[in-house]
């Protein structure tokens, strides 16, 4: 197939070449002149499984051939069967010993790094690990590195450089993946030196930006029909350019870097490397400014010389777009616009960016036209149904059950999907509902049970009420733990709970758990922990929750609905695949694209430098190179969001070249072209504008409802006449919509539970002072709080909060108490105090509960009313707040059936707060009989039908909200309009 050749045969594709396109076609050119079964000898070596998979489509197209041998660089044992290399170790088990190993050094170390850090350092020095190995670079030679200023943290740094050495020093017999690689590199590299393969062996598509393949690509390279295809090779750089590229710490970032590293390695020069077919890039102009705009920052003075020499620069942007989005929604929005289009027009389309969110942006965009992109990297595994459901599963041993954890685990799809859905389902709501009732903050078998109790008239389906809630208490219900356990405990325990939950009450199997694509990569991941977990340590539940957590991000699913064939999302190592008509390059920001180094926290530039590893800017370079070569497409667009996350971002390096070199080259219309680049940019913004543009809603009026008259209530409490007063919308939702607001999901210590706990506490002291006068003492309040607190409050910063203030104001109300007893003995209290007054004339009847009545040696009652916050003062008494005033009045007429009538001579309320006060009710100014008359009024005035139950009528201040603002749409209106009555039927 080659000809002699005393040099290695390296050949390169330009940017912009559908690489597998012109891979075929230069290999079928070179096999055209012989036999049929020639090219069935080539063995071709590609670096992804798109590439292969891209390969045997084109050759699938037809005419049918005998096809050429296509595997990738990983399975290289195709090349020599028979090559003895140790089988490589599982992964996951290296990383549970290092997990192990780590975890024993920061415990017997105590001061070396917090237990917190434990997955964060494992992993990044199970990075170096694979680094060291993948560069052929020694433990050793990162003790020996020359280190002038031995600090602490070199220090820290070679305690765990020990674990490295040790580690690798088990590689040469049980090596891991990429230990094992290399192994079988070297291997092969020393049989091919003495018995050199003689049929065609090609490696194309790879930059050799790893130490391994690297290595492979010499081998290759030096057989007799060995050859190198490199993809996106620069043919526009001048040659003299290449030699500024010989000093890596000042020109790795540079796209073409691997390939002169190659070069140097294999012992070729520029002038040796020949384009491998002859297909010209969709635009020629395009490739070589861009090639100037990337020039090595050594010789950016090269735009002042070669910039006016450009051709063609009209032909070099007039496909390019450059969009330049306010925010990554807008950004998102406008390439799925552009995407919508190629489908119109039977484009080929490929979004190419390594930002992940925006990607998911972008197809959510893409739904509305309800087009499905072929997204390259699938979906995350842990975002996934069964991933979420484990992760959901797995918290259970870490965190105390709470109400949100069981009821999003008990309304994930996944549980009970064994049998029986629908009723698990209804029994989820009916718990749900008794828990923003009643209030459930830590859920056990116990209190599931009694939530759960006479929730159906029905007998029979009562009981299947019942049994659910006994399923949901035995398996939800005390898994946490704060104990140490094996790592195989964890695991066994842990797919054990997650089948059961999945599987419901009398399933016979694991329910839907495992099914569909995402369930069978779960159950991959869980059966090999389990396989493997005795070579981990024992472990936390907390610290196994997050293992399971990063086990199940590492992996990917693609989506079981088929995608559109001509719209994809691609990372950026699939811009070598190409292919695509239309490419757009998004997230072009730096920080994004390129990607910030991450932080190194065991060697500094310099030192990687030093030892031959990788150092940061490799990333860069490769992705810079990936750049290059989507930029060359027959239609690019370039985007990036202006501003993300509330701050301004920076436009990737690539760009501000692009648009630097653009606008200098002034006598070639450089600027004009740059802003027509931009101006297309812009108008697909405007189309976003226009597709989100809405026709503003009038907005509506301040309500005020008429209802029926027979459909007003005939009946409130104390209570709700000061919404009567100041809001009547209220008691128009809750009294004739009959609408409540449903509490909290995770019920909080909040100021209405402090209130009911506060009265309670007062109540069993007062009572308890009756039978024993001894116990009037602030000691014993204190000790009924501390009771009561333990029972009703399960929160232990609420209670040790409260417990705190009541004993604050313990001595003043004790001091308070014996003077209200000394003038008056309780005898009613809140259990009892249910008062009824009934107006039969005008069909109403008027309800209240007082918190305490005492009554004097003349029969007259004083009337006592906790309060935890600032009682209302006298003058919101006389405006609104007319509380005590009424139950004043209803006590002289009799309402309370336990007291009778009598003589109101006080009514007080308590202030419990940090302040605490007593404020008097103004029985003076407002007499109970003018109280009644004036109520009397008040109900009458809305038992006519012209008055409306106006919203938000007479509010104290304006921040005060209201349950059901929301209803009458407070915010399209405010109080200084008119309220607009609506007869309601």
């Amino acid at each position: 197939m080659f000809e002699h050749s005393d040099t290695p045969r390296v050949f390169g594709l330009a940017p912009g070449v559908d690489f597998p396109k012109g891979l075929i076609e230069g290999l079928l050119a070179r096999v055209a002149q012989g036999a049929p079964e020639d090219l069935a000898r080539v063995q071709l070596i590609v670096n992804t499984s798109r590439m292969q998979r891209r390969l045997r489509s084109l050759f699938d197209a037809g005419p049918a051939r005998l096809l050429p041998k296509i595997h990738l660089v990983t399975e290289l044992d195709r090349l020599a069967p028979g090559l003895a290399v140790p089988p490589a170790v599982k992964p996951l088990q290296r990383r549970l010993e290092l997990i192990a190993l780590v975890a024993r050094l920061i415990e017997q170390q105590k001061g070396l790094a917090p237990r917190a850090s434990l997955y964060d350092l494992t992993d990044s020095l199970a990075a170096l690990m694979d680094e060291m190995q993948g560069e052929g670079v020694t433990a050793e030679t990162i003790n020996s590195l020359d280190v002038s200023d031995i600090s602490g943290h070199w220090q820290r740094t070679q305690t765990f450089i020990r674990i490295v050495q040790d580690y690798l020093a088990q590689t040469t017999t049980t090596p891991d993946k990429e230990a094992q690689q290399r192994q079988f590199v070297c291997a092969l590299a020393e049989r091919w030196a003495v018995e050199p393969l003689r049929h065609p062996v090609i490696l194309a598509g790879s930059t050799g930006s790893r130490g391994t393949t690297m290595l492979l690509m010499e081998a290759i390279a030096r057989l007799p029909q060995g050859a190198l295809i490199l993809p996106g090779f620069d043919f526009d750089m001048p040659h003299q350019q290449w030699l500024h590229l010989d000093d890596a710490l000042l020109s790795e970032d540079h796209p073409q870097y691997r390939f002169y590293k190659l070069m140097q390695n294999i012992g070729v020069g520029r002038s040796d490397i020949t384009p491998w077919h002859d297909a010209p890039p969709p635009s020629p102009a395009r490739n070589a400014l861009v090639s100037l705009s990337l020039r090595p920052a050594p010789v950016t003075d090269a735009w002042l010389t070669e910039g006016p020499k450009l051709h063609d620069l009209n032909k070099a942007t007039d496909q390019i777009t450059l969009l330049e989005a306010p925010s990554p929604r807008s950004e998102a929005l406008a390439i799925a616009l552009r995407l919508r289009k190629a489908v119109e027009e039977g484009q080929k389309a490929a979004v190419i960016t390594p930002d992940r969110m925006l990607t998911r942006q972008i197809t959510a965009a893409l739904d509305q036209f309800d087009i499905l992109p072929d997204d390259s990297a699938g979906a995350p595994l842990h975002l996934s149904p069964p991933g979420r459901f484990l992760r959901h599963v797995a918290a259970l041993f870490h965190r105390r059950l709470d109400a949100e954890a069981l009821l999003t685990l008990l309304k994930h799809p996944l549980t009970h999907s064994g049998s029986n859905r629908a009723a698990h389902i209804l029994n989820t709501q009916r718990l749900e509902l008794r828990i923003r009732r009643d209030g459930l903050p830590y859920p056990d078998a116990d209190s599931i049970g009694q939530a759960l109790a006479g929730i159906s008239p029905n007998a029979d389906h009562q009981r299947g009420v019942d049994a659910w809630g006994a399923w949901v208490g035995q398996t939800f219900a005390a898994m946490y733990s704060t104990t140490e356990q094996p790592l195989s405990h964890w695991a066994q325990t842990h797919i054990a709970l997650a089948e059961a939950i999945s599987c419901g009450l009398d399933g016979q199997d694991t329910g839907e758990l495992w099914k569909q694509k995402a369930g069978q990569e779960a159950l991959k991941v869980m059966t090999n922990l389990a396989e493997l977990a005795h070579h981990g340590g024992p472990m936390t539940a907390s610290d196994y929750a997050n293992l399971v957590g990063a086990l199940l991000s590492e992996g990917e699913v693609r989506d079981r609905d088929a995608p559109h064939p001509d719209i994809m999302i691609w990372g950026t190592l699939e811009a070598r695949v190409q292919g695509a008509d239309l490419v757009i390059l998004a997230g072009l920001n730096d920080g994004t694209w390129p990607e910030a180094p991450a932080p190194d926290p065991w060697l500094n530039r310099a030192l990687r430098h030093q030892a031959g590893l990788l150092l940061p800017e490799r990333r860069i370079g490769l992705a810079a190179h990936d750049y290059q070569q989507a930029i060359a497409a027959p239609e690019v667009w370039l985007t990036r969001s202006i501003r993300s996350d509330d701050a301004e971002t920076v436009a990737s390096r690539w760009v501000n070249r692009l648009c630097n070199l653009l606008s200098g080259l002034k006598g070639q219309d450089g600027p004009a072209l740059l802003e027509a680049m931009q101006d297309r940019g812009q108008y697909w913004l405007d189309q976003t504008v226009a597709l989100e543009k809405v026709e503003p809603a009038t907005p509506a009026a301040r309500p005020a409802p008429r209802p029926p008259l027979a459909a007003r209530p005939k009946r409130l409490a104390v209570t709700d006449i000061k919404h009567l007063i100041r809001d009547p919308y209220t008691i128009y939702a809750k009294h004739v919509l009959r609408l409540r607001k449903l509490g909290p999901l995770v019920q909080n210590p909040d100021a209405l539970l402090r209130g009911t706990v506060s009265h309670d506490v007062m109540e069993k002291f007062v009572r308890q002072t009756l039978r024993d006068p001894a116990t009037l003492n602030a000691d014993h309040l204190i000790e009924i709080a501390r009771d009561v607190l333990s029972r009703d409050v399960p929160w232990p910063a609420a209670r040790a909060l409260w417990l705190a203030r009541l004993t604050r104001i313990s001595e003043w109300f004790v001091m308070n108490e014996r003077a209200r007893q000394h003038i008056g003995t309780p005898v009613v209290f809140e259990d009892d105090a249910l008062g009824k007054m009934v107006w039969p004339d005008i069909e109403f009847t008027l309800t209240a509960r007082a918190d305490r009545i005492d009554q004097t040696e003349d029969g007259d009652a004083l009337i006592y009313d906790y309060k935890t916050g600032s009682p209302p003062t006298v003058k919101q008494q006389t405006l609104f707040d007319k509380q005590l005033l009424i139950e004043a009045a209803m006590v002289e007429q009799g309402a309370f059936e336990k007291l009778g009538p009598h003589h109101v001579a006080q009514a007080t309320f308590i202030g419990l707060g940090s302040n605490p006060v007593e404020v008097p009710a103004p029985l003076d100014s407002e007499p109970p009989a003018q109280i009644l008359a004036e109520l009397r009024m008040l109900v009458l005035a809305y038992k006519e039908m012209d008055q409306g139950f106006t919203a938000r009528r007479m509010m104290e201040k304006d921040q005060y909200g209201s349950d059901y603002d929301l209803l009458s749409r407070y915010g399209e209106w405010d109080i200084t309009q008119d309220p607009v009555p609506e007869e309601l039927s």
